[in-house]
């Protein structure tokens, strides 16, 4: 009954055994390792995107950070929404990378709309020197509240960006989550939208640790490079990274393990809309469910063996009925007997 995080869950088995053969004998290190030529060629044809450059990172704070570092002058303004996973989790790393700034946008059901951007757009880059220029756009997808931008609402955002000549980042730690339910193209969620660098998540969905950073806009890569080296993200034994990623997207692994996750949070969430203290927060749509229900609902649960976060106060004291906040992630590896396990114990 654990759902306090997809960060929490094991590597997949395969990604493991790839692992273990990929440290057979010698390999040239940081990145010149035969499997990266092949994940190279993976991603390009997943993407559609021949051109693609690809690199990967450890994980996706360094992978949001140096990419958008790589994007931004140290004067401008990167756009992103109020709920960001690099406005509240990623501890000022965007801005110590880029030396930027971070302007929020404020969202609905945790989206940002493109009317809100394009007025926090018009409200930087006025004041001449005195000022913070504008700078790129990064969407986060899936959400921080587990809501996922249609193809139509991504394209309305990124259009904003354009027409201030201002090129978007797309945050995709739940990138495989976001696209088994939209049932789209990689390439429709991102450069066929109007993106132009992505971070393409593998950790939290069944890798050990490994993200790739897809940059569609080739004069943007050399400084990637760079600016990965000079933030000590260049692994040596790069090797361990690429086989980690060729397992992941072997076979449609990555989408099987995105599917398994988002089904067994649909499981939850009918669960708990048959429960009548528990209010749901955000439309689930991917694999993260934030929920209400009274403080000693929630003290009973976790005194049960439940393991989630309560955001938004302390489940052992206070006012018994006062109604908190929790958040539910499933990942690849839960089961079916592990959600009817919850929903069994939020019964009694």
């Amino acid at each position: 009954m654990f759902f306090a995080s997809d960060n929490a869950g094991p590597a997949h088995p395969k990604v493991m055994e790839a692992l273990v053969a990929a440290n057979n004998g010698y390999a040239m290190g940081y990145g010149a390792d035969p499997i990266m030529d092949e994940v190279r060629t993976q991603i390009r044809e997943i993407f559609e995107a021949p051109e693609a450059t690809v690199y990967l990172i450890i994980n996706g704070t360094a992978a949001n950070s140096v990419l958008l570092a790589s994007m931004t002058q140290p004067w401008q303004t990167i756009f992103c929404s109020d709920v960001a996973h690099i406005h509240e989790d990623e501890c000022n790393a965007p801005e110590f990378y880029s030396q930027a700034k971070l302007t929020l946008v404020p969202t609905t059901n945790g989206k940002m709309q493109a009317d809100d951007l394009r007025q926090k757009i018009l409200g930087e880059g006025n004041r001449g020197v005195h000022g913070p220029q504008r700078g790129p756009l990064s969407i986060t997808q899936v959400t921080e509240k587990g809501t996922i931008y249609t193809l139509d609402e991504l394209a309305a955002l990124t259009t904003v960006a354009q027409e201030f000549g201002l090129k978007t980042h797309l945050d995709g730690a739940r990138f495989a989550n976001a696209l088994v339910t939209l049932g789209c193209t990689p390439a429709e969620m991102t450069w066929k939208a109007g993106v132009d660098t992505v971070s393409f998540g593998g950790t939290k969905n069944g890798a050990l640790g490994v993200e790739a950073c897809v940059i569609f806009d080739p004069d943007l890569a050399w400084e990637f490079e760079l600016r990965r080296k000079r933030g000590g993200h260049l692994l040596s034994k790069h090797r361990f990274l690429s086989a980690q990623m060729q397992a992941y997207l072997t076979d449609g692994l990555w989408l099987d393990m995105a599917r398994s996750a988002n089904a067994r949070c649909m499981q939850l969430a009918e669960g708990l809309r048959g429960h009548n203290a528990v209010e749901m927060l955000f439309e689930p749509q991917a694999n993260i469910i934030f929920f209400q229900m009274p403080r000693a609902e929630h003290k009973r649960m976790l005194d049960g063996g439940a393991v989630y976060y309560v955001m938004d106060g302390d489940p052992e004291t206070g006012d018994p009925d006062a109604l908190l906040t929790g958040r539910l992630v499933t990942d690849w590896s839960m089961t079916a007997e592990g959600v009817n396990q919850f929903l069994d114990l939020l019964r009694g």
